[in-house]
């Protein structure tokens, strides 16, 4: 079983791979496709290992997986370039991203009483990232506005680092119901050190190799194909320089990607080039995850609430703080709407949940990974489906 499991898989990855092109030209989808395969494949999958090493391998994925993105995506976001086109995407992370999390908070509270507050300010706060792997057929496709689509861009690069405090903040609020006056204040203090150290440690290794990759760039010493690895080395050092000082490991990651890209004074293609190959890989296999041991655990626990709820996240919740944060913008109420819509969630929620379930005791569990899956789930549905069909409409 074990074999054909994995033949099915690397023959899946393979065919992607060969049809990329003239997959990208249909209404399908990268996430849409692994995860439905991942979907299939969820009894055998299951079945092949234990649950704690089915459990490990999907903690170990995440963490990967999100280290790498989070550098990523921060290191293509420029200052100097934000400089001229700054204003849509600065509303929406400065004015819309907070105000999703309270509406969102709301909603979970009004749908959910017994909850609390706690677990619907964390409920709200993990999904409030959007996804940039779900974004890019709006994001590369020439028909959208490049106002438009800078700004989705530039706001999923920078908001599932800037979402992190705000789940960090609610897992322990919410995990307080377990904890006594002491650990309270233990896991308060944790906290507040390691969304304080977690930025000075991103810092001084995102600067250092960025000045060290100049000066053996400029004196010939390095490879351009060594790049990459350049990147992959600098990702994990962030995370581990900030982890042995008690810092929060992703956010430095974040923090490094963008002062790297801020610093380097030579192309950074080598990033998009390894997010493009090693990267995907990664990608395909946290979607197939993602299909394989998450979503079925949604679907269990799937309730009349939960449903609502992540119909509700994506659309009003997002769509409503979006189009406020926008007013006054000089943007026309179709572009509006067009960037409220396409907030997609996707593997930051999926990773943020595995880990803060993982660090943090607190209560209903379940119900947030479920609500967490159908959310995520939907999305890679209804936005994959919609991103090709509405960019050809805003194009117009």
């Amino acid at each position: 079983m074990t074999s054909i499991v994995t033949i099915i898989v690397l023959l899946a990855f393979t065919a992607y791979s060969l049809a990329s092109k003239a997959i990208g030209r249909t209404i399908l989808t990268l996430p849409i496709l692994f995860t439905m395969l991942g979907l299939a494949l969820s009894t055998p999958l299951e079945q092949i290992g234990e649950t704690a090493a089915v459990h490990e391998g999907k903690r170990v994925l995440a963490e990967i997986t999100l280290i790498l993105v989070l550098f990523a995506d921060a290191s293509h976001v420029r200052f100097k370039q934000l400089s001229t086109s700054w204003r849509i995407p600065a509303r929406m992370l400065i004015v819309g991203m907070p105000l999703t999390i309270a509406l969102g908070t709301i909603v979970a509270l009004a749908l959910n009483p017994a909850s609390g507050v706690a677990m619907a300010m964390l409920t709200a706060a993990v999904l409030t990232p959007t996804d940039a792997a779900l974004g890019q057929p709006v994001v590369n496709s020439s028909e959208v506005p490049e106002d438009l689509s800078q700004s989705i861009n530039v706001e999923s690069g920078l908001n599932d680092g800037l979402a992190l405090p705000f789940v960090l903040f609610g897992a322990v609020l919410a995990s307080a119901t377990h904890a006594g006056d002491e650990q309270l204040v233990h896991l308060a203090f944790e906290a507040l050190r390691e969304i304080v150290l977690g930025p000075l440690a991103g810092i001084a290794v995102g600067w250092a190799i960025a000045k060290l990759l100049d000066w053996a760039q400029g004196a010939d010493l390095t490879n351009e194909s060594a790049s990459g690895l350049v990147f992959l080395s600098s990702a994990f050092l962030a995370y581990a320089v900030s982890v042995s000082i008690g810092g929060n490991g992703f956010i430095a990651a974040f923090v490094a990607g963008m002062t790297f890209g801020n610093t380097f004074r030579h192309n950074i293609h080598f990033i998009s080039e390894f997010m493009e190959g090693a990267g995907q890989l990664l990608t395909m296999a946290s979607f197939l995850a993602f299909g394989a041991f998450l979503l079925p655990t949604g679907i269990e626990h799937m309730q009349v609430t939960t449903v609502v709820l992540a119909l509700l996240f994506l659309s009003a919740v997002r769509v409503l703080p979006i189009w406020l944060s926008l007013s006054g913008s000089g943007l026309k109420l179709p572009e509006k709407l067009f960037l409220g819509w396409f907030g997609p969630r996707g593997l930051a929620s999926i990773l943020f949940t595995l880990i803060i379930i993982d660090e943090f005791d607190f209560p209903n569990e379940a119900e947030l990974l479920a609500c967490v899956s159908l959310t995520v789930g939907a999305s890679i549905l209804l936005h994959g489906f919609s991103a090709a069909p509405l960019a050809r409409r805003i194009g117009k």
